[in-house]
């Protein structure tokens, strides 16, 4: 027997499984294609904001993030746009933390579906082998109230009940497996803005705090000369 025939012995709880287990997979390449590095976290572009804002380059810097448009950009551009009219760094970071909490939340976006259907699909699978066996039981309680009761007859029920617990375990397995890759590949690029963006603030307030450094420096060296003429 091939596997169609084992899909058509399983009964209509096997179509149900089969159109989960598409959907597993085709959440889980779009979830892979939206968190390419490239469009969450590039390299290359986070560098180049640090160093902008380390020479004090806010404007171009918010400017670049602005056209950017990728999840650390707009979590910068939220950082460098506060900078702007906060007058602390508490100020910058809650800011930073409201827009970086609707990013992670779009990047979770749909995830919880292939965890959703690594758990349902054996339970589907439970599920119509309970329904095989019931009717298998059936079969057999009026077959021996005939006398026509014999056990290969049993037995080929029982198998056929258990097709669809077998392909649903097929399916929930590697969907689980999938589920936590994502989960971990989230938590990974999560973390890493996290890092980056507090990176940002800092060099913000020390730009700040150097700013009006040099200010007082000249003050004072301005007093100095006009004491001294």
């Amino acid at each position: 027997m091939d596997i169609t025939e084992l899909f058509q012995q399983g009964g209509a709880l096997m179509w149900a499984i089969l159109a989960a287990s598409v959907v597993g997979v085709g959440v889980f390449l779009e979830r892979m294609w939206s968190l390419q590095r490239s469009r969450v976290h590039p390299r290359a572009f986070v560098e180049r904001i640090r160093a902008l804002v380390a020479k004090g380059k806010t404007s171009e810097a918010l400017l670049l993030c602005e056209e950017n448009g990728s999840s650390i950009a707009i979590v910068m551009a939220g950082a460098l746009r506060a900078y702007e009219n906060a007058n602390e760094r508490r100020d910058i970071k809650e800011a930073v933390e409201e827009v970086g909490a609707r990013e992670v939340a779009h990047m979770d976006r749909n995830v919880e579906i292939v965890g959703v259907i690594a758990t349902i699909t054996p339970l589907l699978g439970l599920l119509g082998t309970v329904v095989g066996m019931i009717q298998v039981f059936r079969e057999f309680v009026t077959a021996y109230a005939s006398g026509a009761v014999g056990p290969d007859s049993f037995a080929q029920g029982i198998w056929q009940a258990l097709i669809t617990t077998a392909y649903g375990l097929t399916v929930a397995i590697p969907t689980l497996l999938l589920y936590r890759y994502l989960q971990g590949r989230n938590n990974a690029l999560v973390l890493e803005m996290e890092e980056d963006a507090m990176g940002i603030v800092n060099l913000l307030e020390d730009g700040r705090r150097n700013a009006a450094k040099a200010a007082k420096e000249a003050d004072e060296a301005r007093s100095a000369h006009e004491a001294k003429g």
